[in-house]
């Protein structure tokens, strides 16, 4: 591990201690999630040294990676199990939906912006995170083609 690397992984480890369990989150899945999914990896570059601070960020579109604790608070409070398949309504960078991937069986996120769907789509497959599935459509209509849901997330 190169030592970027290194450091991304201590900046991702005290995030889950501080900011997540620090704060009540008490999800075992859900801290093992954030210590498993590079954030750094789903900001632009310009943005990675703040990957693990607690507050959102931007991204392309004028849109932004949700703060951590909320995503993590968000998380706990739908009491996720492994077997759930969950829609996400705005992609975004890909990040929540990398992260609900390794807390459940499959994730569908429908994303309005063609460019952050490539965005997320090219991060997802590099981390091979192949039970996520990315659309790109109007989020306020969901998808239909794989539901029923177990939960909605926006």
């Amino acid at each position: 591990m190169d030592n970027e690397a290194t450091t991304f992984a201590e900046m991702r480890q005290d995030m889950v201690a501080r900011q997540l369990a620090g704060r009540g989150i008490d999800d075992t899945a859900v801290l093992q999630a954030f210590l498993t999914v590079p954030r750094e990896l789903f900001v632009p570059r310009e943005y990675r040294q703040n990957a693990y601070d607690d507050t959102p960020l931007p991204i392309p579109n004028k849109q932004t990676i949700s703060q951590p604790y909320v995503v993590a608070y968000m998380f706990s409070l739908l009491q996720l199990q492994p077997t759930d398949r969950v829609l996400e309504i705005g992609t975004g960078s890909g990040y929540a939906a990398a992260l609900l991937s390794q807390i459940v069986a499959d994730v569908y996120t429908v994303e309005r912006h063609q460019n952050l769907v490539e965005y997320a789509r090219k991060r997802l497959a590099y981390l091979h995170y192949n039970n996520v599935h990315v659309h790109h459509g109007d989020g306020t209509v969901g998808w239909a083609a794989h539901a029923p849901y177990n939960s909605i997330i926006v």
